[in-house]
């Protein structure tokens, strides 16, 4: 049912959080959306941990290496580097047993690739105006939006059942079709110098990844054997659950935009 208790936390979650987050990024300065990014990335990286029961101090070293690429410019460069040599070495020092290294480093290294590294892809969408912020989030929510309902409604035909089972072609079309449609329209009212072939091009790559963050995600969920990230937005799951598709949208608007 479209009104259930669920569909019904979700309108309610939107309905405060879109206005808000509309005005945080439009009327306050960019470096106040690199602090959003910032504890974003470090809430959805403990999930992350969280589900892989990654150890603590291992953990808060990936933490701090998401923090340092985020914030710190003379670092990004060398991030990488500085990330896999500090999480290695507190493994090293705090556990001398050698057995199960890689499975207790594995973790805090893909969570930092995983997420600080394609949400720092944001801010220098940030930097470029902040009308591409609202753009990117607006095709990801639409394309989220038509996915779940053409999917619920039409989807009988499974998209790929070995990661996601309630996932469906329907769904992945409606997916497409709503990064096509909200890019044209927020196109318009955001971004008046881009050509319609150019926002149809934005819309349907925002729409089609979108789906691979989300079977990213849910693969890595079904891995560690969890049916949400978290429990920290009522009715959407965890922080990490609602960034799933964004996270691979932003470097993909990203990169288009240096073509444009």
């Amino acid at each position: 049912m479209f009104f259930s208790r669920e569909n019904l936390k979700r309108l309610i979650v939107a309905a405060i959080a879109l206005p808000l987050f509309y005005l945080y990024i439009s009327k306050l300065p960019p470096v106040f959306f690199l602090v959003l990014l910032t504890l974003v990335s470090a809430l959805a990286q403990m999930e992350f941990h969280s589900m892989y029961k990654t150890k603590r101090l291992i953990s808060f070293m990936g933490i701090i290496s998401g923090i340092l690429l985020l914030c710190s410019p003379l670092i990004q460069p060398l991030a990488f580097i500085f990330a896999f040599m500090l999480i290695s070495s507190v493994r090293l020092f705090l556990i001398k047993d050698p057995s199960s290294s890689l499975n207790d480093i594995a973790p805090a290294v893909t969570g930092f690739l995983y997420i600080p590294t394609l949400l720092l892809t944001q801010w220098y969408l940030r930097l470029k105006g902040y009308e591409w912020i609202l753009f990117l989030y607006g095709c990801v929510w639409a394309s989220d939006s038509l996915a779940y309902y053409i999917g619920k409604g039409m989807g009988k035909r499974k998209l790929y059942k070995e990661v996601s089972p309630n996932k469906t072609l329907a769904g992945a079309f409606g997916s497409v079709a709503g990064g096509i449609l909200s890019a044209l329209l927020m196109g318009k009212l955001l971004l008046n110098n881009i050509t319609i072939p150019a926002l149809i091009l934005m819309g349907s790559a925002i729409g089609s990844v979108t789906i691979v963050g989300d079977l990213v995600e849910s693969m890595f969920k079904r891995d560690a054997g969890v049916k949400d990230s978290g429990s920290f937005i009522p009715g959407h799951g965890g922080v990490l659950d609602k960034i799933d598709g964004v996270l691979f949208a932003g470097p993909v608007l990203y990169w288009i935009t240096l073509v444009l």
